[in-house]
């Protein structure tokens, strides 16, 4: 390990940042903890494009961590609506209840405390301790695992435990010496990691920019930039079908809350039927108005949506990509002359000028607007 590296590494990067770093982005520079944050948790698995529009509208919205914790769940869920990993508005929620319950309504500045927050990783905290609070924690998201796996050749998959616990260690040795630097610092390998040492072209490889790390960078020594870090196989992500139902009554629809742990856990959608793997094969014969409400529905509703729905008609299939899976959505709307009463608290309807202030799943959201149900301003409302 190389102990000129390790003493070099914080200042030269600094030194890089003051003139390649990013600039122009809302969060950058904000000291407030809660602010810092919301942009960290916004920023995982979500492009950075899409958080530039996102974060000041959530901002604005809820500005304060008493705002957020005094919101009821389904605004924050329609606020976080289309960012996706919907568990992170959830957590967002209960992080900010717990602030104000166990702090009084102020960040902790111990990345300690701070990991013991709902929602709030190792990684998380170390970047909240060093923005809002200057201190000498170090964090280790996949763009700092890639820069660290390269530029000291560590072998093994960063998912495996061992090479996990020696990029920490890493990533602990490299801090600046200077706790005032550690905002400066954390931003600039946040950068480094997201503009210049990328995944498929760094600029190592290229001819028009030379990484301060040339000379130091084991991986680029020895040829191996492109097969560092090393990943573990992709298995082939399993694919399901499932039935929705859309159930027009005058100018509503009747939605569905998710369950809090499920797939767009606690977000309102269409009744839907359990999820049958299409490996297992499907067919596309018509299902009959019974079969569809005994599938998606409570039973003590079945005969009377089987009685005033005249015909139910398949309007459109939709496929929707998670991380993990894949999901084909065989959409059937019906109409009913008359408001259904639920005593289930997990079904209501909704007026279509409302669907606005609901927590929507993307592909819904889009669905409702292709089959000219509701405008887009209702949705943005």
């Amino acid at each position: 390990m190389s102990k000129t590296l390790i003493k070099t590494f914080a200042p030269k990067l600094i030194a890089w940042h003051a003139i390649s770093g990013r600039s122009g982005l809302p969060w950058l520079g904000n000291r407030d903890p809660y602010a810092v944050w919301v942009s960290e948790i916004m920023l995982q698995q979500t492009q950075v494009a899409t958080v530039l529009e996102r974060y000041p509208r959530f901002i604005k919205r809820f500005p304060t961590v008493k705002k957020l914790a005094a919101a009821d769940i389904d605004e924050v869920l329609a606020e976080w609506a289309g960012l996706g990993y919907y568990s992170r508005a959830r957590n967002l929620h209960a992080c900010a209840k717990q602030v104000m319950a166990e702090f009084d309504g102020e960040f902790p500045g111990d990345p300690v405390l701070l990991e013991q927050l709902k929602g709030i990783g190792r990684s998380t905290a170390g970047a909240i301790a060093a923005f809002a609070f200057h201190e000498r924690a170090p964090i280790l998201d996949a763009n700092v695992k890639r820069i660290l796996a390269r530029l000291f050749a560590i072998d093994g998959a960063i998912q495996e435990k061992a090479v996990n616990d020696q990029l920490w260690s890493l990533a602990t040795d490299l801090l600046p010496i200077k706790p005032t630097d550690m905002p400066v610092y954390t931003q600039a390998l946040m950068d480094f990691g997201a503009t210049w040492c990328i995944s498929r072209k760094p600029v190592c490889l290229g001819s028009e920019k030379k990484c301060p790390f040339t000379k130091d960078c084991r991986a680029n020594l020895s040829d191996q930039v492109l097969l560092l870090p090393q990943k573990t196989k992709k298995t082939k992500s399993p694919e399901f079908n499932c039935d929705m139902l859309l159930i027009r009554w005058g100018n509503s629809v009747l939605l569905q809350k998710r369950p809090s742990k499920a797939i767009w856990g606690g977000l309102w959608s269409l009744p839907e039927s359990p999820w049958v793997s299409r490996a297992a094969g499907t067919t596309e014969a018509c299902l009959t108005p019974q079969e569809l409400f005994k599938a998606t529905l409570p039973e003590e509703k079945i005969a009377a949506l089987t009685k005033a729905c005249k015909s139910v008609i398949r309007v459109n299939e939709v496929k929707h990509v998670f991380t993990h899976r894949r999901l084909w959505m065989r959409i059937w709307q019906t109409n009913t002359p008359k408001e259904l009463t639920f005593l289930n608290s997990d079904l209501k309807w909704v007026a279509l000028s409302q669907l606005g202030r609901y927590g929507l799943p993307q592909p819904i959201k889009l669905l409702l607007q292709e089959l000219s149900l509701v405008r887009d301003d209702d949705l943005k409302s």
